[in-house]
């Protein structure tokens, strides 16, 4: 398939060597990153995360809540000019999400890996699901946090 065995192939086999080339790499990068590989499991299920995935997984509503409010109050420190302690209050917060998103993706890894056909899917489909839920959440509760960060550097 490699485009450099068809450089002197028609015009139609250059194409289809680039073509499939572009689609192995796709693949290829699709399995190597264990999010897209994940997504792609639950497609292939027949599932899909929501749209929007707007609704809070139950398993972190409590720390969705929490982060959301230290945000609010950061924020306030910031425009009260204590940018200090707005560093101080961020650190643990950043730490914390990480370590979970590191939890959250050794548990994806595990789950992934126990996907050997068709009979374990009705029983790994629901936790592969709620481990991308978590993730994506997790993932957007660290950009805010992280946004949050680079902001004071900012002021």
């Amino acid at each position: 398939m490699h485009p450099d065995l068809y450089q002197t192939g028609t015009a139609e086999e250059q194409e289809a060597s680039l073509k499939n080339t572009a689609l192995l790499n796709r693949a290829y990068r699709t399995l190597r990153d264990l999010l897209q590989r994940g997504q792609y499991w639950l497609e292939l299920q027949g599932e899909r995360l929501g749209k929007d995935n707007n609704r809070v997984p139950p398993e972190l509503a409590d720390l969705v809540f929490e982060v959301q409010e230290k945000l609010a109050e950061v924020r306030e420190l910031r425009d009260a000019g204590q940018a200090t302690t707005r560093q101080a209050e961020l650190r643990p917060i950043l730490t914390d999400l990480n370590t979970q998103m590191t939890n959250l993706r050794a548990a994806l890894g595990e789950n992934l890996a126990q996907w050997n056909g068709e009979r374990q899917a009705p029983k790994l489909l629901p936790d592969l699901k709620n481990l991308l839920s978590e993730i994506a959440y997790l993932r957007t509760l660290l950009r805010d946090v992280e946004k949050e960060s680079d902001t004071q550097w900012n002021v």
